[in-house]
């Protein structure tokens, strides 16, 4: 894996996943601090929740951290599978990928990985659930699946 095309997807994912959560909370008309807050309290606990501007800061930094994860485990699988780099090679090919992978991350992050950290049960699936996951198509997967598929396949890449 090059750290250059991974630093990119991670950069890439965390700040369009990133935006898509402002736009959102806005939308829900919570507070932008209580969004990246709540972030923090997944891994630090619920202190993070009145933590201030530091919980903030660190909410974003889990965030980012997250979207690296994620990208390094799409690069893994996208080098080790003859079968996903042939997937990519084509607009609609990196558009399905995507169609699978973002809402695969939002449903084990939201059902499995956050419910272990914090020991809460896994949400009820609402419309907002659903918001998320179909949005994970498009501002998670979809970055994540064309950075490494442009990285992977050269000029002709889709764009």
């Amino acid at each position: 894996m090059k750290l250059s095309v991974w630093a990119r997807t991670g950069l890439t994912v965390g700040v369009i996943d990133a935006l898509w959560a402002v736009v959102l909370t806005a939308a829900y008309g919570r507070s932008q601090a209580a969004l990246w807050q709540g972030v923090a309290s997944v891994p630090f606990g619920q202190s993070m929740l009145t933590g201030g501007t530091s919980a903030v800061f660190v909410g974003l930094m889990v965030h980012f951290g997250v979207a690296f994860f994620w990208s390094a485990v799409f690069l893994a699988a996208h080098a080790s599978s003859p079968a996903l780099q042939r997937a990519t090679r084509s607009p609609l090919g990196v558009a399905l990928v995507a169609m699978v992978y973002g809402p695969l991350i939002w449903t084990l992050m939201s059902l499995v990985f956050i419910p272990l950290r914090t020991g809460n049960p896994a949400p009820a699936i609402t419309g907002r659930w659903l918001i998320q996951f179909a949005g994970h198509m498009c501002f998670v997967g979809y970055p994540i699946v064309r950075t490494v598929a442009r990285a992977a396949h050269g000029t002709n890449a889709p764009r």
